[in-house]
């Protein structure tokens, strides 16, 4: 019984250093967190809660018109 009560301990104090530690990564990556990424953007990363890490796609190259 010690046993469960010590990983249960462990893993309470745990789970909000591990969701820190994802949106601390997409903030580094320049993405945001959001439910669902745009047509525009692209997943990069996984954050707390579900949530998608979503960046802006940029073009390859200069799109001109003639």
């Amino acid at each position: 019984m010690r046993t469960f009560l010590f990983l249960f301990a462990v893993l309470f104090f745990l789970t909000p250093a591990k969701n820190a530690f994802f949106d601390e990564r997409c903030q580094k990556l320049k993405g945001t967190c959001t439910d669902h990424c745009k047509k525009n953007e692209e997943i990069i990363a996984l954050c707390q809660k579900s949530l998608k890490c979503c960046l802006t796609v940029q073009p390859c190259g200069k799109i001109t018109e003639d």
